[in-house]
């Protein structure tokens, strides 16, 4: 059964950064395009960035605007998020997804728990 634990969120002031990590099971992750998606209080899922199976091309929601990396390692089935320059509308549970596909923004709904990422002075 596909599986994914997200953890790496916490609670950060602007201009911070934090790592996000997903653990990723039950299905062949290394085949997998991945993306990460983030829904902030009152408001809808939202596409943040995606990655191709081998970790080679990778898209970013408008907003990104440089601060956000994704990256993945696929020997550890594990996907990340890098968040620099953080700034409060930042402020969302994560969660990793898996793409069905054909775009990044075509993806399963979030399977696992998320991690909280507060961004506040």
């Amino acid at each position: 059964q596909m599986q994914m634990v997200e953890s790496g969120g916490g609670l950060v002031q602007p201009g911070g950064s934090l790592r996000l990590s997903c653990a990723a099971s039950g299905f062949n992750f290394g085949f997998a395009s991945m993306s990460w998606v983030r829904r902030a209080p009152g408001k809808e899922l939202e596409w943040v960035a995606g990655i191709n199976n081998l970790g080679r091309y990778e898209q970013y929601a408008g907003f990104v605007k440089g601060r956000f990396t994704i990256s993945r390692d696929n020997a550890k089935n594990t996907l990340y998020l890098q968040l620099n320059s953080l700034k409060t509308e930042d402020t969302a549970m994560y969660y990793c997804v898996y793409v069905r596909g054909p775009t990044y923004q075509d993806y399963d709904d979030p399977r696992g728990q998320g991690t909280q990422v507060t961004v506040s002075s």
